[in-house]
């Protein structure tokens, strides 16, 4: 490893991830830390963006064995699909359709919320009656 080296606390808090969490991610494949003697774990710069990545996909509902296949075809600064890829785009691709089509119920859920809050109005806990956009 060249560079600078970070141990797993200063991993931990550069990336906002608990150090459990960069555990799992090692034992699922997505991190691959260098061991020292000792046994401690040296990650790099790289690996910050690296956890990073792996939140946000995560956090679209992609799967770690997913996830762990997506990573090593995803170019060093921007995060591209990189060529011989091409199976993996797919499944890509399925999951984007997927998160569009639950963003799109998601924003008919809140509109129809909306819609229900600007037409009622809503009981406070001491009995009162009061419209949510008003100061109670």
């Amino acid at each position: 490893m060249t560079g600078v080296t970070l141990r797993i606390g200063e991993l931990s808090r550069r990336s906002g991830v608990t150090p459990r969490a960069l555990r799992y991610y090692e034992e699922q494949g997505l991190l691959r830390p260098e061991r020292r003697p000792s046994g401690y774990r040296e990650y790099g710069e790289d690996d910050v963006r690296t956890v990073r990545n792996v939140r946000t996909l995560l956090a679209a509902g992609l799967g770690t064995a997913t996830i762990a296949e997506v990573l090593p075809c995803t170019a060093e600064a921007d995060g591209l699909l990189l060529p011989g890829c091409a199976p993996l785009a797919e499944e890509v691709l399925r999951e984007r359709d997927r998160i569009r089509s639950t963003i799109g119920e998601l924003a008919s859920a809140l509109e129809l919320l909306e819609e229900l809050i600007d037409r009622s109005e809503l009981e406070s806990p001491d009995g009162t009656r009061t419209h949510p956009a008003l100061p109670g």
